[in-house]
């Protein structure tokens, strides 16, 4: 592909690639989660939510659970008549996640009838080393592999950075990183690996696997010391609002975390749950979280 591709990114992560490479114009539209950086907000917004706004944690999670099980239709519709009009050359998705964006095989079915079919790019990272990857494939793609190399180089030297200072830590702090709260979630993919990158111990997480659900018992009978909490695309802000489903739960106050005050409650979007470059800002935040006399 010589010439400047036109592009539709499916993916928040991969519109933050994007323009981390410095080809946000290239970028002719956007999904509707994606608000990062800020000049992506004035892109055309090509897909939509089929769950409601107010829908609780509880209700979203059913909802998740009978597309799965019936798989009937994605969570997610793609405006098809803006694809058409736009003639994207290059379309990038992802198959890692049915509920975190629109269904793969509704992409295909979506450009089938394209008078020109645009190249469509699975991004399905599951570890930090995957999305460093993908930032590279990006670079080839749109012909800017030396800046992808620039921008991969940069982000390795932040990761080694605190894989240093986590070999110096003196403790090894309990972490238990959560992704949703009802149901409780234990962290998946990437996240248990930037738990053990930053120096902790996560083992309710499983590196390069999804994310699962978990008893709370398990977490009371861990005793984190630290608890993270990055509901998978909910703000700081609505995920307190669920906090206090977690503080019901028997023996929360009695936990190390809660009695040092070491529940940290994070935006899921901004970080942790965008396999982006924003991973690296995720791991630096942990780092403090895990060891704040750094």
């Amino acid at each position: 592909m010589l010439h400047a591709p036109r592009i539709i990114s499916l993916l928040p992560s991969a519109t933050e690639i994007i323009c981390a490479l410095g080809l946000a114009d290239l970028l002719v539209a956007v999904t509707h989660e994606c608000d990062y950086p800020s000049v992506v907000l004035g892109k055309p917004q090509i897909t939509r939510s089929r769950l409601r706004p107010d829908m609780s944690s509880g209700e979203i999670d059913a909802a998740v659970r009978e597309q799965l099980a019936s798989n009937a239709h994605s969570l997610y519709t793609i405006d098809r008549e803006l694809l058409a009009e736009l003639k994207p050359d290059l379309v990038l998705a992802q198959q890692l996640c049915a509920v975190c964006a629109v269904d793969m095989e509704d992409v295909l079915d979506a450009i089938r009838d394209l008078p020109h079919i645009p190249e469509v790019i699975n991004l399905e990272p599951t570890s930090l080393s995957d999305m460093l990857g993908d930032i590279e494939m990006l670079g080839e793609a749109t012909n800017h592999l030396k800046a992808s190399r620039t921008l991969v180089t940069s982000l390795e030297a932040r990761i080694e950075q605190v894989r240093e200072a986590a070999a110096r830590a003196a403790n090894t702090p309990r972490v238990a990183f959560l992704e949703w709260i009802d149901p409780l979630f234990c962290g998946g993919h990437w996240n248990p690996e930037l738990v053990r990158l930053a120096g902790g111990d996560d083992p309710l997480g499983r590196e390069g696997q999804p994310a699962e659900q978990i008893e709370w018992e398990q977490v009371r009978a861990f005793a984190p010391e630290v608890m993270v909490i990055s509901c998978c695309g909910f703000s700081a802000e609505r995920t307190r609002e669920d906090l206090p489903i977690l503080a019901a739960m028997p023996g929360y106050g009695d936990l190390p975390c809660v009695r040092n005050e070491r529940v940290h409650i994070v935006d899921g979007s901004a970080y942790f749950s965008r396999p982006g470059p924003r991973l690296v800002d995720s791991l630096e935040l942990l780092a403090e979280f895990l060891h704040p006399s750094w």
